[in-house]
């Protein structure tokens, strides 16, 4: 894997991590409070699997 791809994999492990550390559980997953939290970590999932596509690409290109 390339420097490139694993210095944004890393950053949205770090994202995910905080967006469930920050999440107010008593309230409930999908209260008003943690909306904001629920979209950036589905954000920082969604950018894990543009990564690993990106990654699965480019070693299908070199392999041509």
């Amino acid at each position: 894997m390339q420097l490139f791809y694993k210095i944004f994999l890393a950053l949205f492990v770090i994202f995910i991590g905080f967006n469930l550390y920050v999440m107010e559980w008593n309230l409930g997953f999908w209260h008003e409070e943690n909306s904001k939290f629920i979209l950036s970590m589905s954000a920082g999932i969604l950018g894990i699997i543009v990564v690993f596509v990106l990654h699965f690409m480019s070693k299908l290109a070199r392999k041509k």
